[in-house]
């Protein structure tokens, strides 16, 4: 592993227009890159993650510590893995927290808009400076997983697989960004968006609360507290430390940009194998979905496949429940790499 690392990636053209200068895009490494450059995995976290979920940390969707490792499925002993942030998220990227050169000032609430194609371009100019001419597999898990399908379909000549966990190739409209914008304005220190450091915690405590039940918390943290009571207050806590580190504006920033993706309308540019995850129990991203993502990858001419990780931890199954998918995984990316 490297330590905690930011690429100065240059002026930024964005899909909507506008210029995004100097940006920045954080990541870390696993693993060594091969004398031939073939060996890169890109690992592409959740909405609310970081680039170090493969550690644990700041793993809002879940850890994925037990699959990436020596030795694991993503097996840093024979891959490259390049574990990258996002545009426009809280942890080391160009971002609305970042300070806009023009003005001196945080972004805010004048952070452009940006889309999924704007963030693996960034990602893309990420792997140029690593010396990445390719990549053997986009690996992610929901957001995560927009990205994987972005890059597919953005940059077809550039990865061989990818692997889109707990999501969808087309998410138009929805993550409710009007609702959470209005749940943010209601607190009286948002001040039209331009609110001092900390002053959204406990607003943010209470989004982050909320969703964490939806992608199935309660059911890990019952393993630890039998106690309806103690399980609250390890829920509060995990939210509020989630709170403290991210900005309210890369929520709307980067919810904005999921409601544009539609990957499904570009399927025939796939040139990649698909290795699809769903987890039975995600009331996010359901099982129903599959058959007719299957069916336009098909259609698309694309190599698929599909697995079904049968696990009680809903969303955050793939890290929770790795034991139960992780030979699947590890088998397909070897398959690649011996293509």
């Amino acid at each position: 592993m490297t330590d905690f690392a930011s690429a100065a990636i240059g002026d930024l053209a964005l899909r909507h227009g506008g210029l995004l200068r100097d940006a920045q895009l954080a990541y870390v490494t696993y693993g060594a890159l091969a004398a031939d450059r073939g060996n890169a995995i890109l690992l592409t976290h959740g909405f609310t993650s970081s680039h170090r979920f493969a550690e644990g940390t700041a793993a809002a969707e879940g850890s994925w510590a037990p699959l990436v490792g020596p030795g694991r499925a993503i097996d840093t002993d024979r891959y490259f893995v390049v574990s990258s942030n996002m545009l426009g998220s809280s942890y080391g990227s160009t971002a609305p927290r970042s300070i806009d050169p023009a003005t001196g000032r945080p972004y805010g609430p004048d952070f452009p808009r940006i889309t999924l194609g704007d963030i693996v371009t960034a990602q893309r100019r990420l792997l140029d400076q690593l010396g990445v001419p390719q990549l053997l597999a986009v690996v992610g898990p929901s957001y995560g997983g927009f990205q994987a399908f972005a890059w597919g379909v953005e940059f077809p000549d550039l990865v061989r697989a990818i692997v889109p966990v707990t999501t969808a190739p087309r998410t138009v409209g929805a993550i409710p960004v009007d609702a959470m914008r209005a749940r943010l304005a209601a607190d009286p220190a948002w001040n039209g968006g331009r609110y001092a450091p900390g002053a959204m915690v406990d607003t943010m405590t209470a989004l982050r609360e909320d969703t964490l039940r939806r992608y199935g918390m309660d059911a890990i943290l019952a393993e630890r507290y039998p106690a309806a009571d103690d399980r609250a207050r390890a829920l509060r806590l995990l939210a509020r430390t989630w709170a403290e580190a991210f900005d309210p504006h890369s929520l709307l920033v980067l919810g904005a940009a999921a409601n544009e993706l539609d990957a499904t309308a570009d399927f025939a540019r796939l040139r990649a194998r698909v290795l699809f995850v769903l987890s039975t129990s995600d009331a996010l991203f359901p099982p129903s979905l599959a058959p007719a993502v299957m069916a336009a990858l098909a259609r698309a001419g694309v190599a698929a496949s599909y697995h079904e990780l049968d696990s009680p931890y809903g969303h955050l199954a793939p890290g929770a429940d790795a034991a139960r998918w992780a030979p699947v995984l590890g088998c397909f990316l070897a398959a690649v790499a011996a293509q």
